[in-house]
């Protein structure tokens, strides 16, 4: 082979690597339109169904425990495989993730409090 065919041959196959690395991602993506799929569980269909299995979730020494564990851990893998999530892309992976798997009590958030007029602590 050539020069140029090589480089032509490594073109092909980076393009056909690419496209079998889109494709479960653009058919999740399509099914989840059609099925009225939520944001949590496109995340995480997409990013941790990879390394994650349904098994992982009823196993005995599960690491998320309650609602607050389950975040932790959704904040730390998330972090740990660099997707560069924010704070409503967590939320709802844990929110999809505790209505599939584990039915904890949701936190809620905190609410801010509003201190009366002439009360503010100044």
């Amino acid at each position: 082979m050539n020069s140029y065919s090589r480089s032509r041959h490594r073109c092909m196959l980076a393009i056909s690597t690419l496209l079998a690395a889109l494709a479960p991602v653009l058919a999740a993506q399509a099914q989840g339109q059609g099925q009225g799929q939520s944001r949590g569980e496109l995340l995480y269909s997409t990013h941790c169904i990879t390394c994650h299995t349904t098994q992982m979730h009823w196993r005995d020494k599960k690491a998320a425990t309650d609602w607050t564990s389950l975040m932790f851990q959704v904040r730390r893998w998330q972090d740990a495989s660099g997707l560069g999530w924010n704070e409503s892309d967590v939320h709802a992976v844990a929110r999809y993730l505790n209505e599939s798997f584990y039915g904890y009590p949701p936190m809620a958030p905190p609410v801010a409090r509003a201190e009366p007029d002439g009360q503010d602590g100044r």
